[in-house]
């Protein structure tokens, strides 16, 4: 897979960087996380190997965060962004962690699909230093979904959020448009059938119906593969980057009460 590794390093820059080019003209490259009441948000520098992750942190200050979680965020995204998502997240007493990846956003590097599993573990060791005790959960949207699953064995996590996913990166590049006589060509990464038939932790997977990217089935497949309990939820209409451009508790407040315990 050593070949591969130029061209995917490539391709999600570029791609990365459109995205947030095309959300800085539409206006969504905005965040309001100064004078916010009720919680703490505190940015923070992540060692992952050589590199420096650029990382927010945010807790309830108006109630105990009774649950916390690690954010592997999407491929068009950046951690400034997901403050909206943490506000929630702590209005439901879940404190967040979210990082940006070796090469995105604030942080040093490069994209590599080695580095952001890396990247995920050494964030997930900052969760566990700054939140409160159990349960410490981790959450993948979208690219993340692939990063979490092919990492989940190396963390001492409690619970499993997967949302917007695929069911492998080459699924996922065919699912978006590359020709599958072009396989060769997407690098053979993130097949989370095997990692998560081996994994016996509670699995939440949140898809909808309007994901114009990835097909429920995927999701289906995801909640199917599952080693330990596993709740499926699909939500009606919602785009594939809706839930993040415009967050409500329709799609977030099940994942809070499945952070916090009360759907195991």
């Amino acid at each position: 897979m050593r070949s591969h590794r130029p061209s995917f390093t490539v391709v999600l820059t570029v791609a990365s960087r459109l995205i947030r080019l095309r959300d800085r003209l539409l206006g969504r490259m905005h965040s309001d996380r100064v004078d916010s009441p009720g919680l703490s948000s505190v940015r923070y520098s992540i060692p992952s190997g050589n590199n420096l992750l650029d990382a927010f942190y945010v807790e309830p200050t108006a109630q105990p965060a009774r649950a916390s979680v690690l954010i592997c965020h999407g491929i068009g995204e950046v951690a400034d962004q997901w403050f909206p998502i943490q506000r929630i997240l702590a209005e439901g007493a879940v404190a967040s962690l979210v990082f940006d990846y070796s090469g995105y956003g604030r942080s040093t590097g490069f994209i590599d699909w080695t580095q952001c599993e890396q990247d995920a573990i050494s964030a997930f060791q900052l969760l566990r230093r700054l939140s409160p005790p159990r349960p410490r959960s981790v959450l993948g949207f979208s690219l993340g979904t692939g990063v979490v699953p092919a990492v989940i064995d190396r963390l001492e996590a409690d619970r499993v959020v997967l949302c917007a996913g695929f069911t492998s990166f080459r699924e996922a590049a065919h699912s978006i448009g590359i020709p599958r006589a072009l396989s060769r060509l997407v690098p053979p990464i993130w097949n989370s059938e095997e990692s998560l038939r081996n994994c016996s932790l509670p699995l939440l997977v949140v898809h909808s119906t309007g994901d114009g990217y990835f097909p429920v089935q995927m999701a289906r497949d995801l909640a199917s593969w599952s080693g330990g309990s596993a709740r499926l939820i699909v939500v009606p209409g919602m785009e594939h980057n809706e839930p993040f451009y415009k967050p409500d508790l329709s799609y977030w407040g099940p994942v809070i009460s499945f952070l916090t315990g009360a759907h195991p």
